[in-house]
């Protein structure tokens, strides 16, 4: 299976330009590149360690997930350790993303992730597989209920809230802009819900990108986000203001998909006009860019994060 282009991204960059989901978590990079080559020895240290920090546990299976070659590894650690839940745990990813990219069945993904469940109760981590798998092919009742699957074990599960947002904002596309929509709702509900020092804080700024992104697919908003008066409407000064204040009394340097945060955020702050503020953000996120949002709704992920860092930091 190659390796998952980033989303919109359509290939069109070398593979040494590729935006790397691992971000800055050098234990996982090493990890996945020992992984590349058989030894998955590596991956297992690696987890073992991670123990039950859920929102980490989750990035680093979900990227490993995407090594090629996982699926045939994760077996061969299996087949060593019959009874390792982690080894389990990160089959199952891997078939849910070999089924993503029709190299696999749904079902037996669906199958290996209910396996991995039943050997770790507590972890969320294989409804978190089962969640990206019913986003792109289940059902709305599918997807709710693997949510709360995983909110049930872990209420604040930063990758899951995503997943929810993202599928949220792509309903009722047809009646164009609708500052009620529900997943406006649904950001907020979760942002309130959350701890003071949650990163959930800033959903509501990624409930706006994906709106955009569904909303300009559909026809309803110009294809360059900067042009759009998306980001410049009361509603959306507020929660950008809420959001970026948040960061600045908070930053949580440790959480280990804070830089996915920062680029939704630097990519509001550039859409809104606050050059000055999104170039502090630029700053913290250096080289770690994500493909979304910069690749909203059809654009090429690296020229736009490019241009938009050196407008803000003054070097266009």
């Amino acid at each position: 299976m190659p390796p998952p282009p980033p989303p919109l991204g359509r290939g069109r960059r070398r593979a040494s330009q590729a935006l790397d989901e691992a971000l800055d978590d050098a234990d996982l990079v090493a990890a996945r590149a020992a992984l590349a080559q058989g030894r998955w020895q590596n991956a297992r240290s690696l987890l073992v360690h991670t123990a039950d920090d859920w929102d980490r546990r989750g990035h680093r299976v979900t990227v490993l997930a995407r090594e090629p070659y996982c699926a045939a590894w994760a077996r061969e650690w299996l087949l060593a350790e019959p009874e390792s839940a982690d080894a389990a745990v990160l089959l199952a990813l891997a078939q849910v993303r070999r089924a993503l990219h029709g190299k696999g069945k749904p079902v037996r993904a669906r199958e290996a992730c209910v396996t991995a469940a039943a050997r770790v109760p507590a972890d969320p981590t294989p409804w978190l597989g089962l969640l990206l798998l019913e986003c792109a092919v289940g059902t709305d009742q599918d997807v709710v209920r693997t949510f709360e699957q995983v909110r049930a074990r872990y209420a604040d599960h930063h990758h899951a809230h995503h997943l929810m947002v993202a599928r949220l904002a792509g309903r009722r596309t047809e009646a164009g802009p609708d500052p009620l929509h529900e997943v406006y709702d649904f950001a907020g509900w979760a942002a309130e819900q959350a701890p003071a020092d949650s990163p959930l804080a800033i959903l509501p700024v990624i409930a706006h990108a994906e709106r955009y992104r569904a909303l300009a697919s559909a026809g309803h908003e110009p294809a360059d986000p900067a042009a759009s008066g998306h980001w410049t409407g009361r509603r959306a000064r507020q929660v950008m203001k809420a959001a970026f204040d948040w960061w600045l009394e908070w930053e949580l340097e440790g959480h280990p998909r804070r830089l996915i945060d920062l680029n939704f955020l630097a990519h509001a702050k550039f859409c809104e006009g606050r050059g000055a503020e999104a170039a502090a953000l630029f700053h913290r996120i250096g080289r770690h860019a994500t493909p979304a949002p910069w690749s909203y709704p059809d654009r090429d992920p690296h020229a736009a994060f490019a241009a938009a860092r050196a407008a803000a930091l003054g070097t266009a």
